[in-house]
This record gives C-alpha cells, structure tokens and sequence, in this order.
C-alpha cells in the first residue's frame, strides 16, 4: 500500500521491520517493484540480490519490472544475468517479462537483439509491437520504426493511441509531412487527439517538418490541456530558431494556469544560448530560482553553459560551485568553458578534480580537455590526456578527438608532426580533420601538404564551400593561380553554397535578423533611409590622411 501511493520510505520501513519468514514472495515483489516505479533502480537490484541470498526466487512480475530498470541503468551484464535466470525459470514464455527484455535492449541501444527477441515470441499484443517501434525512434532508426508500423498494419493488429504517439516522430524526422498529414487525419477519426500524449507527439512531427504555423495553431487549439503541449511548442520553436516564438510562449505559458518544469527549461535555455540573448537567459534563471527548477542538475548545467557561451565565464563558474550533486555533465561543460576561453591549466585542474571525486570521465570530456589544450598551447598535456583517454580509459578516440589532436598540432605549428598523426589515423580521416590541417597550413605559411588536400577536394572530401576558398586563398598566396580558380570554380560545379553571414538585434521582446544582401525586412525600406543620412553625414566629417593613397567609397556599403 506505502509503495503503490508514493511513500516508499514508510513501504521500506514496514519491510525492514518483517522477519526474514515473514518475507514472502508477495512482499519482496511488492517492494522491489515499488522501489523501481521511484525511480531507485540501483536500489532495486540490491533488493533483488538480497532476496536471492535468503532464498527466495524471483516470479515473472519481479522480473518483468527489473529488465527495463537494467535498461535505464545500462547495466547490460547484470540485464543479461537476469535474461539467462528468467530462460532458466521459464518466464519467457510470459509475455510481460518478453516485452520488458525487448524494452531493455532497445535501452541498451541494441535494437537488432531487441528485433531477435520479438521475432522469437510466440504471441504478441499492442504493447510488444509499440515497444519495438518506440525503440527504434529512441535510437534514431526511424525508417525502421515507420516500416515496423506499417507491418503491424498489415497483419491485422489494430493501433492504439500509445502505438500512435511512438511512430509520429519517425514522419517528423524523415521529413514526411504528406504522410504526417495523413496520419493526423487518423488520429482524428479515431479519437486520438483528445490524448495529450499524442497531441504532443503531432506537434513535435510538425516541428520537425519545418510546419512551424501548424504548431501555433494547435497550440492554440490545446494549451489549457497540459504543460506537455506547451513544452513540445517551446521546443518546436527551438527546432526552428524561432527565438521570439519560443520565449513569447514561454512568457505566455508564465501567465497561464500552468507552470513551467524542468523540461520547459531544457528547450528555452539553449535558444538563449545560441543567439546570445543573455537578458532573457537571466530572465529564465530567475524563473528557475523563483520556482525551485534551479535544483534540477540538468537545468543548472545547461544555464552554466548559457553563461559560459554568452561571455560571462565567471558567472558560470560561480553557478558550477553552487550545485550541490554535480554530474560528469557538470564537469564537461565548464571543462569546455574553460577550453574555449582559452583557460586550459583552469581545465586540467578541474579534471584532476573529477578524477580525486571518482567520477568516470566520457568521450565528450576528453574532448573538451583536447581542446582545451590545443587553444592554451599545452601540447604536451594534450599528447597526454590523449594517451590516458586510450591506455587508462579504454576509451578509442573519435573524429572529434582526431580533429582536436590536428587542431592542437597545427596551432602550435607542428605542421609535419600533424600531417604523421593524419597519416597513422586507424580511420580514414573526414573533412574537418584535414579541414583543420588545411587551416594550420593557411596560418603557417606551409604549402607542402595542400597538394594532397587539393586532391581531397577534387574527390568531393569537402562539402563546405568554406574549405575550398580557403584552399584557393593557399594557391594565391602561392601564386598557383590556375590552381586557386580551379578551386574557386569547383563551388559552382559542385553546388555548393556559402552560408549567408548574419547579425541580429535585440529591440524590446523582439529579435531582428539581417542575412547578408538579404532585402526581405519589413522595415527596410527606413532602415535604408536612415543608412543614407549616417553615410552622408560621414562624408562629410570624414578627413582623409593626405598621406594615405585611399579612395574611400561609401557606396558598397548601402544594402541591395
């Protein structure tokens, strides 16, 4: 009863105060089930281990409830334990304890074991087939959701809203609007829009579309329902960097009924932190202190990393020392922060912190600390984190480590020492890695390794415009001017555009943005005006150097 109404401390109280008779199966069950539905899945299993030790064996339910538990553990050995007890014992045979393995290695991030597993039950209901394709969207296989879906269609199994709402996000992320459209025209036939779980899911298909108009109509259509809507159009807007959007809804959410959570937070904070809005960054933090989402370690590490990205270094820090249970995420960020700002002894340091507390390091840490090194010079260091990332962490290093590893070498001019590490690379190297060797021989004045570079860009290696102006501006300076417009004019034949440069300003609640040569602003017409009248007037306080040969020509600066 304590268990199944939340108040797990007073269940584990009346349980610890049972003899070790009077423990029965019903009352392990119970309290290893309710310890999991809290979320304490560590705990469970040493629930589970301890029953074991008095004797006591496991029925399908305790086994149904624990194989998904191992799944959010990523405790894979201790899953594939229970896997072998459960084939021992003969529950799985049970269709509970089969779809919870299909659950637990869909978790895993083994969706073809999980597949193995389905095709080996005898009978399946709504919730193995919804199980499967669910997976597979939570591992971004979504052209195999999608086609699981429409198997299940065919062999007559009838789809539920929850089998509804996990295939949706396969047409948003494949970009199937029609089809989506399609689908919404279901949902609407069967009654399904009336489940917040779904509505949701519509919304975030259409985000992900691009259909961002669709969004705020049904936003519209269901904000009183559920904090769930206003989140999934929070973050449809985030989708689309759709700044003021995004922080209208949120500044609307604030004034309805309801409040906005952890998750609102998650969507919000990180559309301030890529287009540097600090002044509404700070107005959610305040949110967040006001209502109590400020505790949340993900919401705490993600404002660091707002701060942090935004220039305000020391306030991230300040806001990193006030956590009170950090994260390896929490390491990571400020290990970034201070590579980025160029504080790499300040990210060593902190490493050897996580170290002395124990705290596993992962890819992404090794990363920053890479990087770190190569923006502060510390070659030395970087060649040693690098070596204790493989022969002390068992962790094989990425493209992402191999890029820092070149950017590292190439800063420092250590040009042949990099061009050796491409060429010892155990994979073949992608575009920017030999992107970042292009650019240390750009900064260098080094032209030995741009033949071979060339030779990558003529096999199509680089599909960013940028790399091949750069490589012309190589040519040039070496005067290699057949080479240098051989380079310019591969951007046409291959197709390739130059992403427009941009710059915003905030006026008020609302943001304005200006893409180069771009005429489409509403006000541009007085924004033209006004530029006219400051050209003028510089002309005319303008006093030329007599000993300066230039010819100022303020007219290339007017837009269009």
């Amino acid at each position: 009863m304590f268990a199944k109404c939340g108040s797990l401390d007073d269940a584990r109280k009346v349980f610890d105060d049972m003899s070790e008779r009077e423990r029965d199966l019903a009352s392990w069950t119970a309290i290893i089930c309710g310890t999991i539905h809290m979320g304490k899945g560590i705990e469970a299993m040493y629930l589970f281990n301890t029953m074991r030790l008095e004797g006591k064996q496991p029925d399908s339910v305790v086994m149904a409830a624990l194989l998904p538990a191992c799944g959010r553990l990523e405790a894979r050995k201790t899953g594939m334990s229970l896997q072998v007890c459960a084939l021992k014992s003969g529950f799985l045979r049970d269709l509970f304890v089969s779809n919870a393995l299909v659950d637990m290695y869909c978790k895993f991030g083994d969706t073809e074991e999980a597949y193995s597993v389905f095709c080996g039950m005898l009978c399946k209901d709504d919730v193995s087939w919804r199980t499967l394709i669910a997976g597979y969207s939570q591992n971004s296989q979504y052209k195999k959701s999608l086609e699981l879906y429409l198997e299940m269609i065919n062999v007559g199994v009838k789809p539920s809203a929850v089998v509804i709402a996990s295939v949706l996000p396969a047409f948003g992320k494949l970009n199937l609007s029609e089809q989506g459209k399609v689908m919404h025209g279901f949902v609407l036939k069967q009654g399904f829009d009336f489940d917040v779980v779904v509505a949701s899911a519509l919304m975030d298909m259409y985000s992900n579309c691009g259909l961002i108009s669709e969004t705020g109509i049904l936003l519209s259509l269901w904000l009183d329902w559920d904090i769930m809507i206003w989140n999934s159009a929070i973050s449809g807007y985030a989708i689309s960097e759709n700044q003021d959007s995004a922080l209208g809804a949120f500044r609307q959410l604030c004034k309805s009924r309801f409040k906005p959570n952890s998750v609102t937070l998650l969507s919000i904070i990180p559309i301030c932190t890529k287009t540097g809005a600090l002044k509404q960054g700070m107005e959610v933090h305040c949110h967040a202190i006001r209502n109590g989402l400020v505790t949340s370690v993900s919401v705490s590490n993600s404002l660091i990393d707002m701060y942090c990205k935004c220039g305000y270094l020391r306030l991230g820090v300040k806001l990193f020392h006030r956590v009170k249970e950090k994260d390896i995420v929490s390491y990571n960020t400020l290990i970034s922060a201070y590579g980025f700002h160029g504080y790499g002894n300040k990210a060593l340091l902190l490493f050897d912190e996580m170290k002395s507390l124990s705290i596993t390091p992962t890819k992404s840490t090794f990363v920053g600390l890479l990087s770190a090194c190569s923006h502060a010079g510390l070659v030395n260091n970087g060649w040693s984190i690098y070596r204790s990332m493989i022969n002390d962490y068992g962790i094989n290093p990425n493209m992402e480590h191999y890029t820092c590893m070149v950017d590292m070498l190439g800063r420092a001019g250590l040009i042949a020492d990099a061009c050796n590490f491409v060429r010892t690379m155990p994979d073949e190297p992608d575009c920017n890695v030999l992107g970042c060797l292009l650019a240390a021989c750009r900064n260098h004045n080094v032209e030995g390794p741009t033949d071979l570079l060339g030779d990558e860009i003529l096999r199509d290696k680089f599909g960013d415009s940028g790399y091949h102006v750069l490589m012309s501006n190589i040519y040039a300076s070496g005067e290699k001017w057949k080479d240098a417009s051989r380079a310019r004019s591969l951007i046409k034949e291959k197709g390739l555009k130059k992403k427009p440069g941009n710059s915003w300003i905030q006026v008020g609640n609302c943001t304005h943005v200006f893409d180069a040569r771009d005429t489409s602003h509403l006000d541009f017409c007085k924004i033209e005006q006004v530029l006219e009248m400051l050209f003028a007037e510089m002309k005319g306080c303008c006093v030329v150097d007599p000993c300066l040969s230039l010819s100022l020509n303020f007219d290339h600066f007017f837009l269009g």
